[in-house]
């Protein structure tokens, strides 16, 4: 019997059958231990917790509202009240004279929540390119920056942004990308984006919009413009480079009529685009009508002498220009600009307004009042410097444990490419052997459209996120492991 002398309520394992109270109804009482003003509400959400888990599975028959509410020892009304309410909401079924029961409308949801965010693969040491030094990022002065913005942001701040950007952050890049990066940069044209990535993908909505069915790419490049491209309905054409950037016969050849490059340090060979072949690029556009997507994703880091400023400055009305705080910052900020021509800029506002009626503006704010203060000028100064150290640490560590080893291209960014001599060769072997040792690489193969030309060992190797000793180690591992020997084939019947 029940404290109130009423038979006990059916176990929800036999629905409609009797069974001990305890086993279905003591997931409840931590909820009437609620405050009494929250105790309704936390009755409700555990009833409907324990349905949509299944620990209630559909079929199950409640006890009679006065049972419950007696073995729970809270009112009657209570009670009565979270099952009205879930029955309002489908989680119970009830009839007149017939009871309350589980609906058969509720499936139990998943309660693993994944990670599908970008992860290494385990390795003990990652050489791959493209992620910056992440605890470089200025906590304490860019909590600094969100308590000021805080206080001060008006409450008509926190309504729909302007789809471009906060007007204070559009002003404060303008200034900015003018005097570090030589661009043409007018407030209105500047339109905030989540990253190059979606940069990327309002130019190839807009372009798509204009009856383009293809984007040249650089080739070898970024693996990430076809797929970007590709969700909006746009085709890539590889484009070779020689050296001194984007080759231009070809270019003519394709027939495209917009091509993505990476003029002031390529991706990835990390040649800077000759002052010629800038000029050859900006006569295509000109004559064919032709837009130049200028990825300028590493711009500022440069080692050995000042950047090379951006291309769309020679010609702001062929070159969309498209950066981001991702390098510099942190790539979690997703916080980056495009600027656009004047006759593509209403066309790109509006598709921004479509996905998502703009940015964050809280973030916005803060990364305006961190720019107009001068704290974005001193965190590039110390990545510029943390970084021109790594970079050096990795060609010193190359020299010392694969002497022989040639590494192109500028002094800049946060990778470089190693040519290994023969002897350390085939490439495939020495993949085998590295991953079979913990260590990630990326070969240049992986950013070109035909893959491996021959067997030479070319490497993208990334060193920004990674501290001088722990580059010296890990390329002194990477050699151990490739002299080892070539790595096991695959087992028979595998």
């Amino acid at each position: 019997m029940t404290s109130s002398g009423t038979n006990p309520p059916p176990s929800p394992a036999s629905p409609g059958g009797g069974g001990s109270a305890s086993a279905a109804w003591e997931l409840l009482l931590p909820a009437v231990s609620a405050p009494a003003r929250r105790r309704g509400r936390a009755l409700q959400s555990a009833l409907r917790d324990a349905v949509r888990s299944g620990r209630l599975p559909a079929g199950t028959r409640l006890p009679a509202s006065r049972e419950l509410a007696a073995d729970l020892g809270v009112s009657r009304g209570l009670v009565t009240e979270a099952y009205e309410q879930l029955t309002a909401e489908s989680y119970l079924r009830a009839g007149r004279g017939a009871g309350t029961w589980v609906s058969g409308a509720v499936r139990p949801a998943a309660r693993v929540a994944r990670d599908l965010s970008p992860r290494g693969p385990g390795a003990r040491v990652d050489f791959r390119p493209g992620t910056p030094d992440l605890s470089l990022f200025p906590r304490s002065a860019w909590a600094s920056a969100h308590r000021t913005v805080l206080d001060r942001l008006p409450h008509s701040s926190l309504g729909y942004p302007d789809p471009r950007g906060l007007p204070e952050l559009r002003v404060a890049l303008a200034s900015l990308l003018t005097r570090r990066r030589g661009v043409v940069a007018d407030p209105e044209r500047v339109v905030v984006c989540s990253g190059v990535a979606q940069a990327t993908t309002l130019l190839g909505f807009v372009l798509r919009e204009r009856g383009a069915t293809s984007v040249g790419v650089e080739d070898p490049g970024s693996p990430e413009h076809t797929s970007l491209f590709a969700s909006t309905g746009l085709t890539t054409v590889p484009l070779p480079l020689d050296d001194d950037g984007l080759a231009v016969d070809p270019l003519l050849r394709s027939g495209v009529r917009a091509v993505v490059t990476t003029p002031a340090h390529q991706f990835p060979t990390g040649i800077a685009y000759s002052s010629g072949r800038r000029g050859e690029l900006l006569d295509w556009a000109r004559r064919t009508s032709g837009v130049i997507m200028e990825d300028d994703y590493d711009g500022d880091f440069r080692y050995d002498r000042a950047p090379v400023g951006a291309l769309q400055g020679l010609d702001p009305e062929h070159v969309v220009y498209t950066g981001s705080v991702s390098k510099s910052l942190a790539p979690g900020l997703r916080l980056g600009w495009l600027i656009a021509p004047e006759s593509m800029t209403d066309a790109v506002v509006a598709r921004k307004r479509t996905m998502d009626l703009g940015n964050p503006a809280v973030d916005q704010a803060v990364l305006a009042d961190f720019v107009a203060g001068g704290g974005y000028d001193r965190q590039l100064r110390r990545c510029q410097r943390a970084y021109r150290e790594r970079r050096d640490a990795m060609t010193g560590a190359l020299a010392a444990h694969f002497p022989g080893t040639r590494v192109s291209g500028i002094s800049a960014g946060l990778h470089i490419i190693a040519r290994l001599p023969e002897r350390w060769g085939p490439q495939d072997e020495f993949l085998r052997r590295a991953t079979a040792a913990g260590i990630a690489l990326r070969p240049l193969s992986d950013c070109t459209a035909g893959g491996a030309k021959d067997s030479t060992i070319r490497l993208v190797l990334g060193y920004a996120h990674m501290a001088p000793s722990a580059i010296e180690h890990g390329v002194r591992l990477l050699a151990g492991a490739a002299r080892r020997g070539p790595a096991p084939g695959p087992r028979r019947g595998a």
